[in-house]
């Protein structure tokens, strides 16, 4: 039922679909819009159909994106984890999958389709070309072998079908996803063919696949094909180190082996570095412009028609400041496989190693091969080195790069020999480029704004439209819109290579479709930038009183012949223009028009047309000019107008008038102004105002206007005078009073006539006003001589500055004493350095006049440069010593000014107390106030505040001091000054700088255009601002910055110092056309709204529709409002709804629908719209943020309910309530009578563990000081560490039957001196039989296939092949790798994949384990090691500060039950201060038990003597005699001499208290001599002792042992003692606990050193542990208990329970059996809490698991915790691997017994040799490489060794 909705909707989408297509057919863009993510389109460039690859569906289009076919594909029920076919009980994680188109791939041969989705692990299908529904093959049950594309929506997948061998195969590329199979690069079958079926391998080696634990991932781009080869472009992200490539790889068509695979660098690189990410890529056969710019950049001379142009798009991101730059690089493809040919023979002669790799390996694969081996073998050969690759790849520099975009898609055509590039951007663009000798970018269209274009980016058959990709539709776009370019300039500006102006045609068309292309230049190339343009004109103008033909010379002139009609229109005026030898003839125009006022031509049109149709040729403007008109162009000059004219003008003084050039001689030519008549050089040039001036000047060139009287006048002040002549050439004029008060000057041009005749006038003067701006002496006297003003003191007159000949009184020549009239500031700090600004009249007419200034009778330094005429002097005043408080004294020229009594300046000191706040961001704009005295001193210009060294802009001035912090650079204290002019006061608090506000998150993230909806904001910082406001930005992408828009809004409000909330502001209706940013104003920090992954947005403001005839019936007490996008910028609980003036309870929101259950009772209509109201109905309104929507009145529903409401109530909800109450108490019940139980235990728990808590306290305590002492010796000696050596000999072979005698630990081979050589050589020929991977494998099965080949002697076989192996251990780690999937092949299919690992039964078991060894010696040595020892020191301390009984081997503290001494034994501690002989004079303090044995009291003595000493060098306490001396005497201890105890048969061994040895006593510690040796020489080992005694006496030491009662006693009674002594032993199982709490911080801190992943892990452990990971996945292992199992039985139990177990391997340390019994336990709860069985505890379990079940849990979530950690760490590469391990070869392989190794490993090979044998020759592999020959050369070589052994 799911699947047919599925399709129903899916159905209905197309159908929508459609009317995409339908309702777009008016816009120039048509489109296909699609349901789900668009994955592929490819096209049939035979038919035109469109095939499209959509997430879930296919689709078939027609050309014009119309729907003819439609396919579902998904989504799926599957899992990426699953193996097809999905079946729910096999793979219950399945759930539906939507299935993203991977491949859509035509092969036309046999008319399919070839399919390819992400469900089921990739599998293909084939389909019907012309039907897709019909599919032709699809087989989901062939496993592996037909797994093609990535499983992983994010894992590109490419193809390419062609044809090999008469066959179609399909080349695939892929990323290894995380579920993928492995196969990067394969070759695929389309033909069922020898056995194997479609979508198979073509064989069995035809791919390239990722090792098992790639450091690296790939992303393919594309794959093509070029003559034999096939080749494929991908990124390739290395993470170890990090590093991002793209890379080209080669291979031939017909290489079934891949012999020929050859990868390399594709390199993009500018001067800021490499682009580091390619995005697609195209290749073509390049146009011919191309094609010859690409052989010159190469300096060939090769013919470059072969060539193909490979272009790509890179990005890479600035990690600095995380911009992104894109950029195109252009490659030849023959140049690519000449760099590839050049490396393939580097490789094969060995040059230039270090550039080259094999492909997940480590070792170089380059030799010598022959000089020819690259031209001999062009596809390889199984002989060289293949999956070949270098870092030594092709570089090109970009030829066109983008700042903030990445460039997405490219297709690339060609266009009458010029080749065109489209480009896809990230932002939704279509680039078009053109591409020759220089790349331009010739268009930019935008297709969906911020829609990124995806890859296929294809050409329809015709190359006429481009299909273009973004998320969800297909755009159909024309390659070319010449049509749209209306005139050739457009044309030509548009520079697209499609397009050409077609001259006879007069339109803008491809070149093809214009007619007369072919001709010489009837089609103009648009890059070319040429229009046909009229270049000359003869004559270039003329008069307007006298047209003429004018000859046109036109360029590029077309093939135009004598039949071909031209037009010249002229303005309003078309003649036929005449053709003459490519010279264009054309009449004037019949009409001119009138010459426009003030100038002195008209500009007419000029166009030229051809045919009938009078298409546009070429058009000019042409000047016709009019003399008459010229003579006005300057003002009183019309002689100088007319002749400096640059037109053909004359002027004729007789007749006063300018004329078209004449052959007349009596008049003034063009450019001969000069000549004209005319009155200049007036004197003076500036006259006073209000004064009768008289004014002389020149005339010239006057002759004919002689005995003429002349009138000069000007016209604004209605002034006429006439002129006066003088001398010759000389005239005068009297001026009249003029009067003007506006300026002070004004600049007077007069006019010259002689009757109503103008004669040229340049006579211009300066009028001037003394009274104008000079109110007193001082500015009277200070301005320019030349206007002779003076101040003039009339009686009875104000005194005023006049002309000096308008005052009739004696003028005054020196001024009245200066006043001071205000001063600025008023205040100053006492070190002065400020200026002062004093205001006032008479201060001086220049500054020279200042001779002395005095503030407060201190000398105020004057200021020049500030200095005003007579109204304001500045000074800087000088410093004083107090505050003070006086006038202001100035001293002009002799004359003393001083201040009023009211102007005084006063000297007092700032002292600033505070500010606030005491803290702002680093960006600055905090608003700070400083508080405190006197801040009000000099003036705001004064002040200046420094934050450390970053001024505060001060913006109030006052009382308090306010200023605006700037931007500083880190985040810190700083202190905060203030400078009153040159005096610098510190503030007493500094000014913090802090982290500059940021956003983490901010919900909801977006909001509808219209506003209001309230958006909260958390981040950090927000307590430091001050102010808030909010800013939008909105800008259109294609218009940048000149079209942006700003919005405004204080909406802002802090909630908390974390969290802010704003309400969105209103924006445009159309916010999808605009980039826009919010931003909240903090201070003046712009914090945008955005986090890493997303920005704040808006989106258009929903739709809703009008209620039906608006109203709406309530039905089902709910009403219903439809709309579009009602949910996407708005939820339920933020949406409003009313029905009148009540709320309507919104119930559902969804896209398309609102309902909300509106008030019970009707509400009345709002007040207001009562009047609109149809029958009293009340108003639906639906509000979002701050906009509202009114859709209509509510009528409720009036039907009554069948059933009361009260009625209902009471019959469902009493039964409710009574069978809830019932099941209450039946609970409490139960629940209290377990809380009894749970009590009473508690209590007893609570008791027990309160008297082991007191006990633990101070046995703790005391531990603690004595490993205070044992640190103190860890740190003086260090800790012994053993040498790897013999750390590898104890670890492999201490175990063995021989243990410390075994050769590989002795190194001895008995090998005769003659033969040694013989021998060794032979050895060495087996080791390097041993390193062929072939001879191994078969060695090891063949061995593992023999009965009688124990799992100790398989033990012992691993060890020897480590140590043989140990100098090359990347060797031994792959075959233990190899070895170790055999084995995991064998555990699955057996299906118990859990028992793997468990045991070491087989030798790879062994082998890994011994891995294991090696890997982790050194983080042992640094790190594990160190709590490993403390916590054998503190076992070996807590054991040994008790009874330990010697010969039952029992421990009073012990963790083991078995081990506790079952009886209390009275002891007492004694420090006994020991001398060695021959060892000094100082004794050596030693603690001891008095009921120790006498070796006991040795080895203490000895730990103690020789502590610095490591424990391989103490002496053995067998070899050493303890001599007492109580007195005089002396007296040897020994375990047993003549004093025993004896009690029949029973001897009790020597103590301290046997022979009474006191606290203080002497001892000497000596080497034993013969006559020392004890009776019977029984100064052995207890046990050897306790065997020796057996038939004669038993010995017993503190407890006589329970078995051993007097066997006279009976039976019965013997089980009663056993039983009574059990019981009183269970009595002291209290001690574990105490022994317990005293080691547990010991037990815990080496429990986090080895189980913690936060601290060093060690690589091989990740390395591993990600294998055992991979592994799983490939096997389809999803049980986790199984993996853990894997990883448990791997390390902690094979590794870390064995060293824990046995300290002496690592350290050089004794392990006493007592210490060892406690160890046990912490080995075996290291290994409860591996395990993720849940052991169920009780009174019968073990007291071992009782002990830590407390902390158990604790441990096993470390383990959990480790386990998952190391899974989150960065992967370990096979490089990073094999290089740890080269190293630890190097530094230890020289100090193991190689040499033994081999020759025991020998006598395997010697016992099985005939087995063996058999299997090489069996072996095809080992056959070609003659192992089993090999082998039995080094038999015969050894042979004799043998017999002689």
């Amino acid at each position: 039922m799911y699947y047919v909705e599925m399709a129903l909707w899916i159905w209905t989408l197309s159908i929508l679909s459609c009317f995409c297509i339908t309702f777009s057919r008016s816009e120039e863009l048509k489109f296909f819009q699609s349901a789900t993510e668009l994955n592929h389109l490819t096209v049939d460039n035979d038919t035109g159909i469109i095939y499209l690859g959509v997430v879930n569906a296919l689709y078939q289009l027609t050309e014009n994106l119309v729907v003819r076919i439609h396919v579902e594909t998904g989504p799926r029920k599957d899992n990426k984890k699953c193996t097809p076919p999905i079946e729910e009980n096999q793979c219950k994680e399945a759930v539906l999958t939507d299935n993203y188109n991977k491949l859509l791939l035509l092969n036309k041969e046999n008319k399919t389709i070839v399919v390819c989705g992400s469900l089921f692990k990739g599998i293909c299908a084939t389909r019907d070309l012309e039907n897709i529904t019909k599919v032709m093959h699809y087989v989901e049950t062939s496993g592996e072998k037909s797994f093609v594309a990535s499983n992983d929506e994010n894992v590109s997948t490419v193809g390419l079908i062609t044809s090999l061998d008469n066959d179609q195969v399909l080349f695939v590329g892929k990323g290894n996803g995380p579920n993928d199979n492995g196969i990067i690069i394969s070759t695929r079958q389309l033909h069922e063919k020898d056995g194997k079926d479609i979508f198979e391998m073509y064989s069995d080696s035809a791919a390239v696949k990722s090792a098992y634990h790639s450091s690296s991932t790939q992303q393919f781009v594309t794959v093509f094909e070029d003559k034999n080869y096939v080749y494929f472009i991908f990124n390739q992200q290395e993470k170890q180190p990090v590093n991002n490539r793209t890379l080209i790889a080669r291979l031939c068509k017909d290489d079934a082996h891949y012999y020929s695979y050859f990868e390399m660098d594709l390199g993009c690189k500018d001067e800021d570095g490499s682009y580091d990410h390619c995005h697609s890529a195209y290749v073509t056969t390049p146009g011919e412009e191309l094609a010859k710019s690409m052989a010159q950049q190469r300096q060939t001379t090769d013919s470059a028609s072969d060539d193909k142009v490979l272009i790509a798009l890179f990005s890479k991101v600035n990690k600095d400041n995380g911009s992104l730059k894109s950029a195109m690089c252009v490659f030849s493809l023959r140049h690519i496989n000449e760099k590839m040919e050049k490396n393939r023979d580097d490789c094969y002669t060995n040059k230039n190693t270090s550039m080259f790799y094999k492909l997940f390996a480590v070792e170089n694969p380059c030799g010598q091969h022959g000089q020819n081996a690259s031209k001999n073998f062009p596809c390889g050969s199984e002989h060289l080195p293949y999956l070949l690759g270098s870092k030594n790849g092709v570089i090109e520099k970009p030829v066109l790069q983008k700042e903030g975009m990445n460039l997405t898609a490219v297709t690339v055509t060609v266009e009458n020999g010029h080749t065109v590039a489209f480009l896809g951007t990230s932002d939704g663009k279509i680039l078009k480029v053109f591409l020759s000798s220089t790349v331009i970018e010739y268009s930019s269209l935008t297709i969906e704004l911020n829609k990124p274009i995806k890859n296929d980016l294809v050409l329809d058959k015709t190359q006429e439209y481009l299909y273009v990709m973004t998320t969800d539709k297909v755009h159909r776009l024309p390659v070319q819109q010449c049509h749209k370019y209306s005139d050739c300039e457009k044309c030509t500006q548009a520079q697209d290579p499609y397009c050409g102006w077609c001259v006879r045609e007069g339109r803008c068309t491809k070149r093809a479709d214009c007619e007369m292309a072919d001709k010489e230049n009837d089609w103009l190339w648009s890059p070319s930038g040429t229009c046909m343009t009229i270049i000359s004109a003869d004559p270039q103008n003329m008069s307007r009183r006298a047209p003429a033909k004018v000859k046109l010379t036109v360029s590029p002139l077309p093939t135009l012949s004598t039949s071909d009609k031209l037009w010249c229109t002229f303005g309003e005026t078309s003649h036929r223009a005449q053709l003459n030898e490519g010279v264009i003839i054309c009449d004037p125009p019949d009409m001119i028009p009138p010459t426009p006022k003030g100038q002195d031509h008209v500009s007419v049109p000029l166009q030229l047309t051809f045919g009938e149709n009078k298409i546009f040729f070429a058009s000019h403007t042409y000047p016709f000019y009019d003399c008459e008109e010229a003579m006005n162009l300057y003002e009183n000059q019309p002689c100088y107008s007319c002749a400096s004219n640059r037109w053909n003008c004359q002027w004729d003084w007789k007749k006063h008038i300018c004329e078209e050039s004449s052959s007349a001689q009596d008049v003034i030519k063009q450019n001969m102004e000069e000549e004209c008549p005319q009155f200049l050089n007036p004197n003076p040039s500036i006259i006073p105002m209000e004064y009768r001036t008289t004014v002389h000047f020149e005339g010239r060139h006057l002759a004919y206007y002689q005995d003429e009287k002349f009138m000069v006048g000007n016209s604004q002040f209605e002034f006429e005078a006439s002129v006066e002549a003088a001398d010759e050439g000389r005239f005068s004029f009297t001026t009249k009073e003029f009067s003007y008060s506006a300026n002070e000057t004004l600049k007077l041009k007069l006019s010259m006539r002689t009757g109503k005749v103008k004669i040229d006038s340049k006579l211009m003067v300066t009028l001037y006003n003394c009274s104008y701006g000079r109110s007193d002496c001082s500015l009277c006297l200070a301005a320019h001589e030349d206007y002779k003003c003076v101040w003039c003191e009339e009686d009875g007159k104000p005194s005023k500055c006049v002309y000096e000949k308008l005052c009739r009184a004696p003028p005054t020549n020196t001024c009245p004493h200066p006043e001071i009239t205000r001063i600025e500031p008023k205040t100053g700090p006492l070190d002065g350095g400020i200026l002062l600004t004093i205001m006032g009249s008479n201060l001086g007419i220049k500054a020279e006049d200042v001779k002395n200034i005095t503030v407060a009778d201190k000398e105020c330094v004057f200021k020049e440069e500030f200095y005003s005429v007579s109204t304001r002097i500045v000074c800087q005043v000088g410093e004083m010593k107090v505050p003070k408080q006086g006038q202001i004294e100035v001293n002009i020229n002799g004359k003393l000014g001083k201040s009023p009594s009211d102007v005084q300046f006063t000297y007092q000191d700032p002292h600033p107390t505070g500010i606030r706040p005491q803290s702002g961001p680093q960006a600055g704009g905090t608003t700070l106030t400083i508080t405190g005295m006197n801040l009000a001193t000099g003036s705001k210009k004064d002040v200046r505040v420094l934050l450390g060294s970053q001024p505060c802009n001060v913006t109030e001035f006052g009382d308090e001091i306010v200023c605006i912090t700037g931007r500083n650079s880190k985040v810190e204290a700083v202190g905060v000054t203030m400078h009153y002019g040159g005096t610098k006061i510190v503030v007493p608090v500094h000014f913090s700088y802090s982290e500059n506000p940021t956003v983490t998150k901010f919900k909801p993230i977006n909001s509808f255009s219209s506003g209001g909806r309230n958006i909260t904001v958390t981040g950090t910082g927000f307590e430091l601002i001050q102010s808030f406001s909010l800013m939008v930005h909105a800008e259109r992408p294609e218009a940048g910055k000149l079209s942006s828009k700003t919005f405004v809004g204080n909406c802002v409000t802090r909630l908390n110092e974390t969290t802010v909330v704003f309400s969105s502001l209103p924006v445009l209706e159309d916010p999808e056309n605009y980039n826009i940013t919010t931003i909240i104003l903090m201070d003046h920090y712009q914090l945008v709204v955005k986090n890493e992954s997303h920005s704040f947005t808006y989106v258009a403001d929903p739709t809703f529709e009008n209620f039906t005839d608006g109203i709406k019936k309530q039905v089902n007490k709910l009403i219903n409002a439809k709309g579009s996008n009602l949910n996407k910028a708005m939820t339920i609980d933020e949406a409003q709804a009313f029905v009148g003036d009540e709320p309507c309870n919104i119930k559902t929101l969804t896209e398309t629908d609102l309902y909300c259950e509106p008030p019970e009772v009707q509400p009345q209509p709002k007040k207001r719209q009562k009047r609109d109201m149809i029958n009293n109905l009340p108003e639906f309104i639906v509000k979002f943020g701050l906009r509202e929507w009114v859709l209509g009145r509510v009528e409720y529903d009036t039907r009554v309910s069948d059933i009361p409401l009260n009625l209902i109530l009471p019959l469902v909800l009493i039964p409710m309530i009574a069978i809830i109450i019932i099941s209450i108490i039946c609970y409490r019940r139960k629940s209290q009578q377990a809380e009894r139980e749970y009590e009473k235990i508690k209590s007893q728990l609570e008791g027990l563990e309160e008297s082991v808590r007191d006990r633990c306290k101070k046995e703790f305590t005391d531990l603690m000081i004595e490993m205070e002492d044992q640190t103190n010796d860890v740190n003086e000696a260090g800790i012994p560490v053993l040498d790897y050596k013999t750390y590898t000999d104890r670890v492999f072979f201490l175990p063995s039957k021989d243990g410390e005698k075994d050769v590989m630990i002795t190194g001895k081979l008995d090998i005769p001196e003659a033969r040694r050589q013989t021998v060794e050589q032979a050895l060495n020929q087996f080791s390097n039989l041993l390193n062929s991977k072939s001879f191994l494998i078969n060695f090891i099965h063949t061995l593992e296939n023999q009965r009688e080949f124990s799992a100790r002697a398989k033990v012992y076989f691993a060890s020897l092949l480590t140590v043989a192996l140990h100098g090359k251990l990347e060797y031994y780690t792959d075959i233990m790798r190899t070895l170790f999937l055999e084995l995991m092949e064998q555990y699955v299919v057996a299906k118990n994949p859990k028992l793997m690992l468990r045991r070491s039964e087989t030798v790879v078991e062994r082998m890994l384990s011994n891995w294991m060894s090696i890997c982790l010696y050194q983080y042992l040595k640094d790190n594990a090691g160190e709590p490993l020892y403390k916590l054998f020191k503190a076992i070996k301390h807590q054991v040994e500060k008790g009874p330990v009984d010697a010969v039952l081997k029992k421990a009073k503290y012990t963790l083991n039950d078995t081990g506790l001494l079952g009886d209390d034994v009275e002891y007492t501690q004694l420090t006994v201060n020991v001398y060695v002989q021959d060892g000094g004079t100082d004794s050596t303090p030693v603690k001891v038990l008095n009921c120790d044995t006498i070796s006991q009291v040795k080895e203490k003595i000895i730990d103690q003597v020789y502590r610095n000493l490591p424990c391989s060098q103490w002496p053995k306490a067998e070899s050493v005699a303890l001599e007492w001396r109580p007195g005089s005497t002396a007296q040897i201890l020994s375990d047993l001499d003549l004093t025993s105890q004896r009690d029949g048969r029973w001897k009790r061994i020597n103590t301290l208290m046997h022979y009474n040895v006191r606290d203080g006593a002497t001892l000497i510690l000596s080497k034993m001599g013969i006559s020392q040796q004890p009776e019977d020489n029984q100064q052995d080992v207890p046990g050897e002792r306790h065997a020796l005694l057996e038939d004669e006496n038993k010995v017993w030491h503190l407890v006589r042992p329970v078995d051993e009662i007097d066997e006279s006693k009976s039976k019965r009674g013997s089980v009663k003692e056993k039983e009574r002594t059990k019981a009183i032993t269970e009595i002291y199982l209290t001690r574990l606990l105490s022994v317990k709490g005293t080691l547990q911080q010991f037990v815990d801190d080496f429990f986090h050193s080895v189980l913690n992943s936060n601290h060093v892990v060690p690589p091989a452990v990740k390395y591993f542990f990600d294998f055992l990971d991979e592994q799983a996945e490939k096997h389809d292992i999803k049980d986790e208990d199984t993996i853990h199992i894997w990883k448990t039985n791997s390390l902690p139990l094979r590794f870390w329970v064995n060293i824990l177990k046995n300290p002496h391997f690592i350290f050089d340390v004794h392990v006493h059996e007592v210490v060892d019994a406690s160890l046990s336990v912490i080995a075996q709860t290291f290994m409860d809490a591996c395990t993720r069985t849940e052991h169920k505890l009780s009174r019968d379990s073990p007291s071992n698991k009782l002990l830590y079940a407390k902390e158990i849990s604790n441990y096993k979530k470390m383990v959990e915790d480790y386990y998952k950690g190391i899974r989150q760490m960065v992967p370990v590469s096979d490089q990073d691997m094999n290089t740890h391990l080269a190293e630890i070869s190097r530094a230890h392989t020289d100090s193991l017994n190689t040499l033994v190794a081999l020759h025991q490993l020998y006598q395997y090979t010697n016992k099985y040799y005939d087995e063996i044998i058999n299997a090489l020759e069996e072996d095809p592999a080992a056959q070609k490489m003659q192992l089993a020959f090999r082998l039995q050369q080094i038999a015969a070589a050894l042979e004799n060794k043998v017999t002689d052994l």
